[in-house]
């Protein structure tokens, strides 16, 4: 992998070097080559795309296309003639087979249902490696020469909180096979969203991370954790993703981590679309990735307006291309240059936060459970298309389900039963109600489905 990473990494550094000029020539030729590799290998896009022009450099002459439209033609959509969707389905309804290739070839994730389908995204080697090299540009945003010194004298120990045992996004950028629980050994250590909160902060106490990685909710559990002293790291950088915090729960973060904060955003359908800067504002990495803020119409909306969706163009995953693709998150463009004089659009997304989902124990006590662990928990179960969990009481749970059309409804409940059920014996839960709800998952007001809707928060309109 080193060999694909290393080529990429320098026309990065050219790229950013060349300003936004260097990066739109890039944009525009990896597009020209993207259109023209799905016309010929594609047999949706070779549809999809047979009124437009033989070379296509400009984003906005392609038609938008949606995950459901995408999924329900998967065996045309890949440009791959082995890959079906039939066997992707028995691939990820497998956890043993989390961390391997499917067919040998390809990384796989899927995206949750929030949008109401539910994503099955394959990963070639090029996209692999452009995903890589992406982390390494944003730690050299992150880190300067003396942070990284520092990391190195301190043993260069990277812990990296992830859902585990499913073929969840993560599980694409796992360094090999997870067995359910933690993958890695040595100074890359992976540590399951799933343990409960004092089995966490009693291994990162062991392991002393030099750099903290996982999603911005559970990141903000420990960094109570911290202040209350029972958690003792010193970590140089924190990278927080897949979710948002208000401004001050950024703050809070690092000055109780007393860290620098990197903050990402991605998704299956382009894993590093961007990375923060000393100033906050997320940058494009659009030399590798186009994105398009739009209103409900797809039509461009202004810098400094927050849009209704997001259309992504992926310009590297060429087994399985994403072209204007509806991502679904509000995203808002800084109408001037960012003052941090990284010459890559700056943008800020909303519509990510997550609030901690609290119970109570046996005796009354407190206990506070991040959402996307439930969330990964129930995403997990074979057969799965959309899960939604509604919190009525302090210690009961509904389950809004929808299954896939192969698979038996009953199974699936049955399984995602027993998986919540474990879970919460697990956070020392045993007493809480979990039932099936006789209502379908709900959408909200802007058209997607929360996975995850704690008890404050369920008795708000839909």
């Amino acid at each position: 992998m080193a060999e694909r990473i290393l080529p990429i990494l320098r026309d990065m550094r050219r790229a950013r070097r060349g300003g936004p000029e260097a990066v739109q020539r890039r944009q525009r030729a990896r597009l020209t080559a993207m259109v023209r590799h799905a016309r010929a290998r594609s047999p949706y896009y070779r549809e999809l795309y047979r009124d437009l022009p033989a070379h296509v450099a400009d984003v906005g002459l392609l038609p938008v296309t949606t995950k459901r439209e995408l999924m329900a033609r998967f065996d045309d959509w890949v440009t791959d003639p082995a890959v079906t969707l039939d066997a992707a389905r028995a691939f990820i309804d497998d956890p043993s087979r989390v961390g391997d290739l499917l067919l040998g070839r390809y990384r796989v994730g899927t995206s949750s249902g929030s949008t109401g389908v539910r994503g099955i995204f394959l990963f070639d080697d090029r996209s692999t490696a452009v995903t890589s090299a992406m982390a390494l540009r944003a730690f050299g945003r992150w880190l300067s020469w003396t942070d990284l010194a520092r990391v190195v004298a301190g043993g260069a120990r990277v812990a990296s909180l992830l859902a585990t045992g499913g073929h969840f996004g993560s599980s694409t950028v796992l360094p090999r096979r997870s067995d359910g629980r933690r993958v890695g050994a040595g100074r890359l250590r992976v540590f399951s969203v799933f343990d409960p909160m004092p089995e966490l902060v009693a291994e990162l106490n062991r392991f002393r991370p030099n750099i903290l990685i996982g999603y911005a909710g559970l990141i903000a559990m420990l960094a109570g954790e911290q202040e209350a002293g029972r958690l003792r790291i010193s970590p140089t950088l924190v990278m927080l993703g897949a979710e948002g915090l208000p401004e001050s729960g950024y703050q809070r973060v690092a000055t109780a981590m007393r860290a620098r904060i990197g903050n990402g955003y991605g998704a299956c359908e382009f894993m590093s679309t961007a990375a923060s800067c000393a100033v906050g504002w997320l940058h494009v990495n659009s030399d590798w990735v186009i994105v398009e803020p739009v209103d409900r119409e797809y039509r461009p909306v202004p810098a400094g307006v927050p849009s209704h969706t997001v259309l992504i163009t992926n310009l590297a995953n060429q087994v399985q291309p994403v072209l204007r693709y509806d991502l679904g998150d509000s995203l808002l463009a800084r109408p001037d240059p960012c003052p941090c004089g990284d010459p890559f659009p700056a943008i800020r997304a909303t519509g990510r936060a997550s609030d901690a989902l609290t119970f109570q124990d046996d005796r009354g006590r407190p206990v506070q459970v991040a959402p996307v662990a439930l969330a990964g928990i129930v995403d997990r179960a074979p057969g799965l298309e959309l899960a939604q969990v509604v919190q009525t009481a302090p210690t009961a749970l509904q389950v809004r389900v929808r299954s896939a059309p192969h698979a038996d409804p009953e199974r699936v409940w049955q399984t995602i039963r027993a998986e919540i059920g474990a879970f919460l014996a697990n956070h020392g839960l045993t007493h809480i109600a979990v039932s099936r709800s006789a209502e379908p998952p709900m959408q909200s007001a802007g058209g997607k489905y929360k996975l995850i809707i704690p008890l404050a928060s369920s008795t708000a309109p839909r």
